[in-house]
């Protein structure tokens, strides 16, 4: 089952486009990364996702088919925003009460536990807590919600490393035991790559990578051969560059890259890699690389 579907989905403000055709799909069940530079429209997606912005043109559906923003959807989603949304004046026992009273669903023992286990204490100010603390609390109001799907953005962006190793392991945790699925958008691509196993890469509002992670990085590779030499035309490279007497080229595996000519060498590649060689590829637009997703 697909967690998020989309199909051609366009969002337009005046004339700009934020997002145009864009199709992708993400299982159920799995820790989903977007991303992309600023302004590529992940965002906009994810606010399309959440029910907070309608789309321009297409269709997108989550938790298996309910269309986006219906009473249904929003039950079964959770949002966790960067800026953290919280009311600094109210207390976090004002904060619990607050947002039981604003969701159909709401487990105030789970928050409460979970808020008791990390060390914030209910009579302290929202305001007051540090922005780890300001996080976990913003990621608890959204667990007890209970939701199956789980959609964050750029929810590490302020924390220092410590903080945000917490709060991802809270996150891992939340996933083995109740099975929520997971939609993050983030920059820090060293963290993705320990805890992602699907990737959506968007860039100037046009989906580039869908897939399984694994299934992605098997199906490029950095290929290295003397500068100046004509490339394999069977190749399909996704990005080049030169060093010295050597050039390198992150090329679709599925063109075929075997057998090598004397000169040429080829290695797999990470999701760093993987990742970077897409987003200098600002020029062209490559056909759409995906493994399984449902079309």
């Amino acid at each position: 089952m697909t967690i998020i579907e989309t199909r051609r989905l366009s969002k337009r403000y005046g004339r700009t486009w934020a997002l145009r055709d864009c199709t992708l799909g993400i299982p159920e069940g799995h820790l989903a990364a977007l991303v992309g530079p600023n302004g590529a429209g992940k965002t906009t997606l994810l606010s399309i996702a959440v029910g907070l912005t309608a789309p321009t043109d297409g269709e997108a559906s989550v938790l298996g088919g309910i269309p986006v923003g219906s009473p249904a959807a929003l039950d079964g989603i959770a949002f966790v925003a960067q800026d953290m949304p919280l009311y600094a004046h109210l207390s976090v026992a004002d904060t619990l009460h607050l947002t039981r009273n604003l969701n159909h669903g709401f487990d105030t023992a789970y928050a409460r536990r979970r808020l008791s286990d990390l060390g914030i204490a209910e009579r302290q100010r929202t305001g007051g807590l540090s922005g780890g603390q300001q996080a976990q609390l913003a990621l608890t109001l959204a667990l007890a919600r209970r939701p199956r799907l789980l959609v964050m953005d750029e929810p590490t962006a302020r924390l220092d490393p410590l903080a945000r190793h917490d709060f991802m392991a809270t996150v891992m945790a939340a996933m083995a035991e109740d099975g929520v699925s997971v939609l993050l958008s983030s920059h820090v691509l060293a963290e993705l790559e320990r805890v992602a196993d699907h990737l959506v890469l968007i860039s100037h509002g046009v989906v580039r990578l869908d897939g399984a992670i694994e299934d992605l990085c098997d199906g490029h590779r950095l290929v290295t051969g003397p500068a100046g030499r004509p490339a394999d035309p069977t190749w399909q490279v996704v990005q080049a560059s030169e060093a010295g007497a050597q050039q390198h080229l992150l090329v679709r595996v599925d063109t075929g890259v075997d057998p090598l000519a004397i000169g040429w060498q080829a290695r797999p590649v990470g999701v760093e890699e993987l990742v970077l060689a897409y987003l200098r590829d600002m020029s062209t637009a490559p056909a759409l690389a995906t493994t399984g997703a449902a079309r």
